[in-house]
């Protein structure tokens, strides 16, 4: 940690806060945040905290922040380490490493993709960036893929008018129906996630990492990988 013994303190002190706030968020959830219980725990006034972090919603844009870019971290990693020819191994490490950060983080993934938290709204100015880092190497795999599928027809009316749109933002070249084909993966692959996650499979899959491995490659075939 560099700079000055103040600046160095004021870093220390902003990362117990976030270490306590995760620890909370862990046993209640994000709705329950609280800067005053994060004061008692740390012993000091609550005022002392305010400090550091002004408001509860600018910590949890903090916490989504660092947990966005903590996934973000482990799945650029783990796509990286694989052959850039090989696209359907870049999506299956892509999926492979969301899901074993979620799992080993539970509470943070419910953080991003669980309910929301009441009166709380993310700002995207700074969670948009990190938070679209997976879907960023998604749309890099469709990108290359889109060079070796067959042609498709255009999808009409408004959902054709979103992927045309999606296409002048992004620069990309791919048809709609693989646009479309991505949504479905991207969506499928955090939905089997919380599914498992939430207890929604109890009951009924009882290997879970086993499902998600034949489901992600059922969903690299729904890509054309």
């Amino acid at each position: 940690m560099t700079g000055t013994p103040r600046q160095r303190a004021r870093a220390q002190a902003i990362e117990d806060i976030k270490r306590i706030a995760r620890d909370q968020v862990a046993r209640e959830g994000g709705a329950a945040l609280s800067l005053r219980a994060i004061a008692r725990e740390l012993g000091i006034v609550s005022s002392a905290v305010y400090r550091y972090v002004p408001s509860r919603d600018e910590l949890l844009t903090m916490l989504i922040v660092d947990a966005y870019n903590s996934l973000g971290d482990a799945v650029e990693a783990a796509e990286a380490r694989v052959d850039r020819a090989d696209r359907r191994g870049r999506w299956t490490a892509i999926g492979t490493a969301v899901r074993e950060w979620a799992v080993a983080r539970p509470a943070e993934y419910a953080l991003l993709y669980g309910s929301p938290v009441p009166g709380y709204e993310a700002p995207p100015e700074r969670t948009g960036a990190p938070g679209t880092r997976v879907s960023m190497l998604l749309l890099a795999l469709v990108e290359e893929t889109s060079g070796h599928a067959g042609r498709s027809k255009t999808i009409p009316g408004p959902l054709g008018a979103d992927f045309a749109h999606l296409r002048h933002d992004l620069d990309l070249t791919a048809s709609d129906d693989l646009l479309a084909r991505a949504f479905l993966a991207w969506s499928s692959l955090f939905g089997l996630i919380g599914f498992e996650l939430f207890g929604q499979f109890n009951g009924s899959i009882t290997a879970p990492a086993a499902h998600f491995e034949h489901q992600l490659g059922r969903l690299a075939d729904l890509l054309q990988l």
